[in-house]
């Protein structure tokens, strides 16, 4: 990417003035250069405003110095300095339009990266209890998750998409407990869902399925046994029901992994007696205690109940070790809902039990989705049956609309989800805006296609106006935002980049006749919004997204 050689060419730079002497021989901060306003050029480095206090000099006269000394750039027009210290640099235009025909040559891998350079990743996302159906909130996370794989993937690593089954636990049984007492209801008998239990009507529908495919052959049993049989049943029900609803979306895991497989496959054994071994495991009060004071966290937290039942952050612990220390994964993402912030320091904790870097280990914690229908807020509570599922918002606005909606915020702050401007068919619905104007140039090269003009040989150099070199510009900009998200982990920065995109395109339509009398000029357009074309696909597919050839 040219940003990162001139991040190098100012580094060489800076080094250079320092064996000279001119510069003091201190450490350099880190380089970095950002897109300035138009008028100051492509791009703009801080580099002397944040090495001045250290060099005890102003910044402009450590830019002027830096500049004096700096290789040329090939790509590169011209650098200037500007107060209060930017070193500011303009590509040329020739360069520019040579970039049409490279992003053509590239295709689909433009804006591919090596960043990753292989390194093993595990992305756990979604993950929740098989307990009912999937509702809005879920479909943040999923949604999160699947465009964070598809750009570590353009980044260069190898991905790979975990479901982690809570098929185990005290939730669990409550569902089971509740699905037998809705079963029972289907053939008269009186029973109540127990307080603690699940009361949504979800449930009457999956024991009425159930009624009708087994007939009364539960009732027939003891009560454990029938609870424990049709509780098999229902949970297969609903893990289909959750991979139906995701692959809607579009979401699809490399991975299911139950956690009851923790406990009959031995990882759960060997992580506990690790850590008991590193004297990080103490009874007390009945119960089975991890220490995690003295790693650091405020409190020491259970890990078997005084009743022996083991805990859900045991099966975390067994989890982890089975995915580091067994799958040997390079580097682990869970994305978590924000009821989990709590977990975060005991998990890292966690890692150094287990002789584990905590950095390899990142937990991202996603905020809360409100659904609103105009000015009313719309209500969830999956154990109270209120709820709007993932399916109901699929079929009201489309998968398109849920994955550009949940992506467009940033992962730590909480979001409205607006579903009458998801519906929207104007300029107002950013998903609309930008899948409008990858339509719109598909209508221009059928239009070219149907004309018989042929535009595979068009001379790029023809492309030198201001609308035409800016918006060559921002298609630049779709590497950036690979590395940027992957680095980062924040893929709403895709949303903004695919409306700035829109825009760019439709100025630039405005401004300049695509198909006109100039056989020469129309062709090297074409060749133009065709780059454009793919750049739009690229950053819609990796947002899990389709780019429409009409609408």
């Amino acid at each position: 990417m040219i940003r990162n050689e001139i991040c190098r060419a100012v580094e060489a730079a800076a080094l250079e003035a320092q064996r000279k002497g001119l510069l003091p021989d201190a450490a350099l901060p880190e380089i970095t250069v950002e897109h300035p306003p138009e008028s100051h050029g492509d791009f703009a480095c801080a580099f002397a405003l944040k090495f001045a206090r250290t060099a005890r000099r102003s910044p402009m006269d450590i830019a002027r110095t830096v500049i004096a000394v700096m290789q040329d750039i090939p790509e590169v027009e011209k650098v200037e300095v500007a107060a209060p210290g930017f070193i500011n640099f303009t590509l040329k235009g020739a360069w520019l339009a040579e970039q049409v025909d490279q992003i053509l040559q590239q295709g689909e891998s433009f804006g591919n990266l090596d960043l990753g350079e292989g390194v093993k990743v595990q992305l756990e996302f979604v993950s929740v209890n098989p307990t009912g159906p999937l509702h809005v909130g879920h479909g943040r996370g999923a949604i999160l998750g699947n465009t964070l794989a598809n750009v570590l993937r353009a980044a260069g690593y190898f991905v790979e998409k975990e479901y982690y089954v809570n098929d185990a636990g005290a939730q669990m049984e409550a569902f089971y407990s509740s699905l037998y007492v809705r079963y029972q209801q289907c053939f008269g008998m009186d029973a109540e869902v127990p307080e603690e239990g699940y009361h949504g009507d979800y449930l009457v529908d999956l024991a009425g399925q159930i009624a009708e495919e087994k007939g009364d052959v539960f009732l027939r049993m003891s009560l454990d046994k029938a609870v424990a049989e049709i509780g098999v049943l229902g949970l297969d029900k609903i893990i289909e029901g959750i991979r139906g609803d995701l692959g809607r979306l579009g979401v699809v895991f490399d991975v299911w992994f139950s956690e009851k497989m923790l406990y009959t496959g031995g990882q759960y054994e060997s992580a506990m007696n690790l850590i008991r071994e590193k004297g990080y495991v103490v009874e007390k009060e009945g119960a089975v205690w991890f220490v995690s004071s003295e790693m650091g966290e405020d409190k020491d937290n259970v890990l078997i109940r005084s009743n022996g039942t083991p805990t859900y952050f045991a099966s975390d612990v067994a989890y982890h070790y089975n995915k580091f220390v067994q799958r040997k994964f390079d580097r682990v993402i869970n994305i978590w809902g924000a009821d989990h912030q709590g977990h975060v320091p005991r998990m890292k904790a966690v890692m150094r039990a287990l002789d584990l870097d905590p950095d390899r280990l990142q937990i991202i914690i996603t905020q809360m989705v409100t659904l609103k229908r105009g000015d009313i807020e719309i209500k969830i509570s999956k154990r109270a049956g209120d709820i709007i599922t993932l399916s109901d918002l699929v079929d009201e606005v489309g998968a398109d609309a849920c994955r550009f909606f949940f992506l467009s915020r940033s992962l730590d702050s909480q979001m409205d989800f607006d579903l009458e401007l998801a519906k929207k068919q104007s300029a107002d619905n950013p998903v609309y805006y930008v899948q409008y104007a990858h339509a719109r140039i598909a209508s221009i090269l059928r239009l070219a296609q149907e004309k018989g003009i042929g535009f595979q040989d068009g001379d790029v150099s023809l492309l030198v106006s201001d609308p035409e070199l800016a918006y060559i510009r921002k298609m630049l900009e779709f590497p950036e935002i690979v590395e940027i998200v992957s680095d980062r982990l924040e893929p709403h920065h895709l949303t903004y980049y695919a409306q700035d995109l829109a825009t760019a395109f439709h100025s630039f339509y405005k401004q300049c006749r695509v198909i006109s009398e100039d056989p020469k000029l129309t062709a090297a357009r074409l060749k133009l919004i065709q780059s454009a074309r793919l750049v739009f696909a690229r950053t819609l597919h990796l947002m899990g997204m389709n780019a429409p050839d009409r609408m």
